[in-house]
């Protein structure tokens, strides 16, 4: 990858459907090689999907709640594959020390979370502790993903 490479990411982060004579034109260089070094991108792992970002909050999932787990380290990769493939899950992460799980989850009420809670987090054994947080503010976000 080199500047050039890194400007079209970026561009493609903030808008994924952003036109290949577009892009072409933000980075002064022809159409043709603006979707030959997309492709590339592609079938090089660089670039895994191109997606939408939708508003949790216009579909009605209006609790943000952050949910910190310790698991028995040997039950991690299951626990986290279980909760991963749940809809109210939108991400998921297995930290450094190996026994814990940052999950992020969108429900459209509290008493929704409360069932979600309920039903997949309290009274599994492999789970040690719970902390869990609800978004009171965003004040900063990533949406469209990381700049380069």
């Amino acid at each position: 990858m080199n500047k050039l490479d890194t400007a079209l990411l970026n561009i493609l982060i903030k808008d994924a459907r952003t036109s290949f004579a577009d892009i072409a034109r933000q980075l002064n260089v022809s159409r043709a090689y603006a979707r030959a070094r997309v492709q590339a991108l592609v079938e090089e792992g660089i670039i895994e999907q191109f997606t939408a970002v939708v508003n949790p909050e216009k579909v009605g999932k209006t609790i943000s709640t952050f949910i910190d787990l310790k698991v028995n380290p040997q039950s991690i990769e299951q626990v986290a594959e279980e909760l991963a493939a749940l809809p109210e899950v939108v991400s998921l992460y297995i930290m450094t020390d190996l026994r814990s799980l940052h999950i992020h989850t969108l429900t459209d009420s509290y008493d929704t979370f409360d069932a979600f809670a309920k039903a997949h987090i309290f009274g599994r054994p492999e789970v040690i502790s719970v902390e869990c947080n609800a978004l009171l503010k965003r004040v900063k976000h990533r949406r469209g993903g990381a700049r380069l």
